[in-house]
C-alpha cells in the first residue's frame, strides 16, 4: 500500500470555506479518478495562535503506477483549481510514503 499524502497549510480566515470545498469537491474529484482506494483527512494540531491551520490529506493506492498517473493526468488540473481558488492564502506539498 502506498499513501499519497498532501499537507495544506491554509489562512484561517478562509478555513471553513476550504473545508467546505476540499471535502465536498476537491476530496471526492480526486478520489473519481479511481486511481485511489481511500483517503483520510487530519488536522495537524499546534499553535492556535497562529495565522494558519493545517490538515493532512491522505489517498491510499495499490500501485506506484496509480499514483503516477495521477500526477501526470489527473494533478495538474486539480492543483491548478486548487491554487486560484486559494491564491495566496494556503500552501501545499506532499509527500508520497510506502507501508513497510
Amino acid at each position: 500500500m502506498l499513501l499519497y499524502n498532501v499537507t495544506v497549510g491554509i489562512d484561517r480566515d478562509v478555513e471553513q470555506e476550504w473545508l467546505q470545498w476540499i471535502k465536498g469537491k476537491h476530496i471526492p474529484d480526486v478520489l473519481n479518478t479511481g486511481l485511489f482506494v481511500e483517503s483520510k483527512m487530519f488536522k495537524i494540531l499546534h499553535d492556535e495562535n497562529e495565522e494558519t491551520v493545517s490538515y493532512s490529506i491522505q489517498y491510499y493506492a495499490n500501485s506506484i503506477d496509480q499514483i503516477q498517473q495521477y500526477i501526470e493526468v489527473y494533478a495538474p488540473v486539480l492543483i491548478e483549481e486548487h491554487r486560484q481558488r486559494f491564491l495566496n492564502k494556503h500552501v501545499v506539498f506532499q509527500t508520497l510514503l510506502e507501508q513497510v
